[in-house]
């Protein structure tokens, strides 16, 4: 029987969703609710709805009419609304956590309180004010700009020195944050290398991915905002260069910790994706955030080397059946690289067309914030497509990519150092001055 399957969101990581599920032998059948209509996805969907994906009636009544089997929930909001929760009310698995257990990622504080016990020493130094009284003092503590400020309201993350620029700017922010009746998580200022590890779920047992690391900020050699992400790469051995096998197996029993402390708390199996992103500092490896799903542009590199099929691990993964042998991965490198329009991320200015026509195959090509008129693709203001570059080695998956992302024409650009040598070795030089250890050079 041909399973049908949901797909929820429209990004970049729900068009590598929906190419993993359409390369499998099981031939399944497509469909898509998003907030647009990616023309990547339309083409293999048998169905696509646009509109509000938060809107948990109606997209279960979708599910339902359209008799569909699995559901994949790509962002987090459907999560945070108990998305989840509906579907496996109405009989639909879905992978994705239900809404207690998502709180790994929607709860900017419930991480640090899950781990608290279990994991301290991989936690990052912090302290959470529902009052303002201590905060200057805790401030004066972890030291001049040494500090990053979260709140459970939402907004972003500001950090000392580079979006405070003062002492006092940054005491008035906290106040504010908390006049205005948020909690505000105040955590120290950690320099080292960041690393994705994320896994597949059954709700019993866990099954890790090749380590990835992505880079955030928009502009070359690190420069410029923070972004979701710009690309990503890993390497043909699944571990990254500056990290230890110690490192990794941290890393990992952390996101264990994580599943098993919400097992016990909610009695609820988490089905669906985990992803820890750490830090590897002087100190060790430690937590920075946690999500409850795929990761962009994560999902793409990942979904890239799977060498098994991605239809049979969903159905474990629901079923409860998951093992590490259904779950492998070429042993290859691949390095992604985000298209992005002009003046993002905060000042993109109308709509610009993508050009691929100079690419003969699209295998590569990962569509984002694009619509397509008149067989044109238009930007629609975020990351418009990924290229995904994969080979024996980073140094010809990083050739690979920039050969084809130069292809793609129009107002855009991208950052053509993920993946590159130099910028990897300046990497691992830093982690050598860090942890006084001799890691090796590319």
């Amino acid at each position: 029987m041909t399973t049908k399957f949901l797909i929820i969101g429209s990004g970049t990581r729900e068009h590598a969703i929906a190419k993993a599920l359409h390369r499998s032998r099981h031939q399944p059948v497509l469909y898509c609710c998003g907030v647009t209509r990616n023309p990547g996805i339309d083409q293999l969907t048998k169905h696509y709805w646009v509109g509000d994906i938060h809107d948990v009636e109606a997209v279960l009544a979708l599910a339902e009419r359209w008799q569909i089997d699995i559901v994949i929930i790509g962002p987090v909001a459907p999560l945070a609304n108990g998305l989840a929760d509906a579907l496996w009310k109405a009989g639909i698995a879905t992978i994705g956590p239900k809404k207690n257990l998502a709180q790994i990622e929607t709860n900017t504080f419930f991480p640090h309180r899950l781990l608290k016990k279990l994991h301290p020493k991989n936690l990052i130094e912090q302290r959470i004010f529902k009052e303002p009284y201590g905060i200057r003092e805790y401030l004066e503590h972890l030291g001049s700009n040494q500090y990053v400020i979260k709140s459970n309201s939402g907004q972003r993350v500001k950090i000392g020195g580079e979006h405070l620029h003062s002492f006092n700017e940054s005491v008035q922010y906290c106040e504010a944050l908390s006049a205005a009746g948020h909690a505000v998580m105040i955590q120290e200022k950690i320099i080292g290398q960041e690393f994705t590890l994320t896994c597949f779920c059954d709700g019993n047992r866990l099954v890790p991915v090749p380590l990835m690391q992505t880079l955030q900020r928009v502009y070359v050699d690190d420069e410029g905002p923070h972004t979701g992400g710009m690309g990503c790469y890993s390497f043909a051995n699944h571990r990254l260069p500056f990290l230890s096998e110690t490192d990794y197996e941290t890393a990992l029993h952390v996101n264990e910790a994580v599943i098993t402390a919400l097992t016990y708390e909610y009695q609820e199996p988490y089905m669906g994706f985990i992803s820890g992103n750490f830090m590897a500092t002087k100190k060790g490896i430690q937590l920075v955030k946690l999500a409850a799903r795929l990761g962009d542009p994560e999902a793409l590199n990942i979904l890239a080397l799977l060498a098994t099929d991605f239809v049979e691990i969903c159905e474990a993964m629901v079923s409860g059946t998951l093992t590490r042998e259904l779950v492998a991965f070429e042993k290859k490198a691949t390095v992604s690289k985000c298209i992005v329009p002009e003046g993002y991320p905060d000042n993109v200015i109308g709509q610009a067309i993508l050009d691929v026509s100079r690419l003969q195959d699209a295998t590569s090509l990962y569509l984002g914030a694009v619509s397509i008129e008149e067989g044109k693709f238009y930007t629609t203001g975020g990351r418009a497509a990924a290229i995904v570059g994969m080979a024996e080695s980073i140094v010809a998956a990083e050739k690979n990519t920039e050969d084809l992302v130069r292809l793609i024409k129009g107002p855009f650009f991208h950052r053509e150092d993920i993946g590159t040598v130099e910028l990897i070795n300046r990497y691992i030089k830093q982690m050598q001055e860090l942890r006084q250890r001799d890691y090796r050079l590319l």
